[in-house]
């Protein structure tokens, strides 16, 4: 399987890329932004496209996906402003979204944020968060996938993003309290969910916990 990384020099993407460097299924092809970016997948021997997810077409993703049998969204703007914000998690999510559908490239993960849904929105503008404008605009990306689409989508929803080192374990399911979780277990739960197709049509949050990550993704 070859797989698209979109937004592929983010920390959980590069866990990603780290993980196919060795994989004997995945290879990566990484859309990063410019040139400076390149020499991590260069040295990882990852192929990489420069785009831009606000600046060019969808016809240039659905070309750059030409060759590819599935995408991984792991692009975010959380944090840096409103204008950003909606052009990456919510436009540029669904550009992706239709240049995949264009291309007929039918699989498709999705990398969320914890929690989605009217009720966390409406908590999110109450409480006057720092991040509601990006989980509005996740949550509609989300729904824009789930019932806008035909593709084969997973939504992987994860916890607060730690830089430790991954222990392999995990705990999914939604509804769950908020915790933490590793990038590195994040990058190899997305990893697992490309190779079982039990997953497709489904989201699931992604915490630190006690099963397998392998395991953990087939029970989904």
């Amino acid at each position: 399987m070859k797989v698209l990384v979109v937004g592929a020099n983010g920390k959980v993407a590069k866990q990603f890329a780290s993980l196919t460097q060795d994989h004997n299924n995945i290879d990566e092809k990484a859309v990063i932004r410019d040139s400076s970016q390149k020499s991590f997948f260069d040295e990882r021997g990852i192929e990489t496209q420069i785009l831009d997810i606000v600046h060019n077409s969808i016809e240039d993703f659905a070309k750059a996906m030409s060759d590819v049998d599935a995408v991984v969204f792991s692009a975010g703007a959380g944090g840096s402003g409103l204008d950003k914000t909606v052009m990456v998690d919510l436009d540029g999510a669904i550009k992706i979204m239709t240049a995949a559908e264009q291309a007929n490239v039918n699989r498709f993960v999705m990398v969320s944020t914890f929690r989605t849904g009217r009720k966390q929105i409406a908590k999110g503008i109450e409480n006057d968060a720092p991040l509601k404008i990006y989980t509005i605009a996740k949550n509609y990306a989300d729904e824009w996938l789930k019932n806008r689409t035909g593709l084969d989508w997973t939504i992987v929803h994860p916890g607060t993003l730690t830089d430790e080192e991954g222990t392999g374990k995990i705990k999914v399911g939604m509804g769950n309290n908020h915790g933490e979780v590793p990038r590195q277990d994040v990058a190899q739960a997305i990893m697992a969910s490309l190779e079982t197709d039990s997953t497709i049509r489904k989201e699931f949050e992604v915490l630190s916990g006690d099963e397998p990550i392998d395991d953990a993704i087939k029970s989904v």
